[in-house]
């Protein structure tokens, strides 16, 4: 599968991740095949969280991992939310839940290690000194972010000297305001409002790779946008252009994000290994700058 640099950090990653936050929905031998699959296909970097199925996500993947050299995976989790309380950037609670994460990924070391959405009572000294243990013992090579603006990310680097490599943020076709935005610099509309401080170009200037989550949800886990009637301007459009390079939907969805020169690196959700062929096809296929506008305009984004 094609290659990006994640980030500064000299790591190559395929430009589609394989996000196992659905894990514990399939047995054992589903699992199995699934990670087995997402390997042939050269789909080798696994996003996960602490958080996903309560740890168990975690477990099963390391389960159905058995066996696979681990230099042969790329292996990314989170940390920061505690179930019952909220957000927690500690030091002490990053360290136990990175010991926690290894513990059940059954790994001696984590590839890249993300801070899961933002902490209203973050302490950025507190997570400084949390990623220079893990980086000093070898339990984190890398670390992230996840939703951050560009201003929590820049206290954050007032402290912490190791490169953010990734920032995974919402993003699809039918949730494209990060895009959408910087059309309409100046204008007097909704559409126009800066909600995020501008954060695309924030990670583009500061090669932070953006990792778009949910690529195929029109809202906060509002359902999938493909097929659905509430959007048929936008499935015509898609249907369009999927049979005009004689792939699926699914495979233009995804292909949307990576012809966007930000080189941001998706993250699936699926557990179908069928629909999981189509994601990775889509690192196959360049939409022409006329196809992406059209479907940008498709999705209701009216060009000024």
């Amino acid at each position: 599968m094609k290659q990006i640099e994640l980030g500064k950090t000299g790591l190559s990653v395929p430009v589609v991740a394989v996000g196992c936050m659905r894990m514990t929905g399939l047995d054992r031998k589903g699992a199995e095949r699934f990670v087995r699959a997402s390997l042939d296909l050269g789909a080798n970097f696994f996003d996960h969280a602490d958080i996903y199925g309560g740890g168990k996500c975690e477990e099963m993947f390391a389960d159905a991992a058995a066996g696979v050299p681990r230099g042969d995976m790329i292996l990314q989790t989170k940390c920061g939310i505690r179930k019952g309380v909220g957000f927690d950037f500690s030091k002490a609670h990053i360290l136990q839940s990175v010991d926690g994460s290894l513990k059940r990924l059954k790994t001696e070391y984590i590839d890249v290690l993300l801070l899961h959405r933002p902490d209203a009572l973050v302490e950025p000294e507190e997570v400084a000194e949390a990623f220079d243990a893990l980086q000093k013992s070898g339990k984190v090579r890398h670390f992230g972010v996840s939703n951050q603006s560009p201003l929590q990310m820049q206290l954050l680097k007032k402290f912490v000297k190791q490169p953010i490599a990734a920032n995974q943020l919402q993003l699809s076709i039918a949730h494209a305001y990060m895009i959408s935005r910087g059309t309409r610099v100046n204008m007097a509309d909704d559409a126009a409002l800066d909600r995020d401080g501008g954060v695309l170009d924030f990670c583009r200037l500061n090669d932070i790779t953006v990792q778009p989550w949910s690529p195929f949800q029109a809202g906060f886990f509002g359902g999938v946008f493909l097929d659905n009637p509430k959007f048929p301007e936008l499935n015509a459009k898609i249907n369009e252009v999927a049979a005009a390079h004689k792939v699926s939907n699914t495979t233009i969805a995804i292909a949307w994000l990576l012809r966007h020169p930000a080189k941001m690196q998706p993250v699936t959700g699926t557990m179908n290994v069928e629909r999981l062929k189509d994601c990775v096809k889509a690192a196959e296929v360049v939409l022409s700058r006329e196809e992406w506008y059209q479907i940008f305009a498709a999705a209701g984004n009216n060009l000024p």
